[in-house]
């Protein structure tokens, strides 16, 4: 299968509210998305997608940090396809708060989370970021070994966290210049790139 990941367009938008709506008890809304992409320069967000579905187009101009994010990933493509997964964080002061990350049904045990995870860290190691945080919900134990295996600690519990009324897990990764870290990572870094060999994320894996 080709792939694509990319930064995520507004045209990406009621194909990432499908597979959110499957993946989590409480949903953001579309205008959400919206203003995390257009108006919030700190946050970042980005999905994975069939290559064959996808086609050449120029992003539209944007500025500051965003467009260093764009460079990053080194892709300039357009969204005309089923998208696989997706994820977002915001970066702020020199540290990366993960806000989402959800693949769709069919493709998960496929590594294709690990893979929208690794981005994130790698995109932190590349900014010189100190520490990465999140909340997950007691109950999805599948994403708790996930970030477990990159170095992620509970940290704390936030009671009722979610609409659902259910606690979330505060889970930090801190760390990430030392040597045994990167070592580490390069490692799962390594195992993705052969996994994912035809994908097109150009400084990324």
């Amino acid at each position: 299968m080709g792939l694509i990941l990319r930064p995520m367009e507004i045209d990406d938008i009621p194909e990432v509210m499908k597979i959110e709506r499957i993946s989590f008890p409480s949903t953001w809304s579309p205008s959400f998305y919206r203003r995390e992409i257009l108006e919030n320069d700190k946050a970042f967000y980005f999905v994975i997608e069939e290559k064959e579905k996808a086609s050449e187009e120029q992003f539209s101009d944007l500025k500051g940090l965003k467009k260093k994010f764009l460079n990053f990933l080194g892709i300039r493509k357009r969204r005309e396809g089923a998208i696989i997964g997706f994820a977002g964080f915001w970066f702020v002061r020199g540290e990366i708060h993960i806000t989402t990350v959800a693949v769709r049904p069919e493709y998960r045990g496929r590594k294709f989370g690990e893979l929208l995870v690794s981005t994130i860290v790698d995109f932190a190691l590349n900014k010189g970021a100190d520490l990465i945080s999140l909340e997950v919900r007691i109950s999805n134990i599948r994403a708790q070994r996930l970030y477990e295996k990159y170095g992620f600690v509970k940290t704390g519990i936030r009671p009722h966290y979610y609409e659902s009324g259910e606690d979330a897990y505060i889970m930090c990764l801190e760390g990430l210049r030392s040597p045994s870290f990167r070592e580490k990572f390069e490692k799962l870094k390594s195992e993705l790139k052969e996994r994912f060999k035809g994908i097109e994320m150009k400084g990324l894996i």
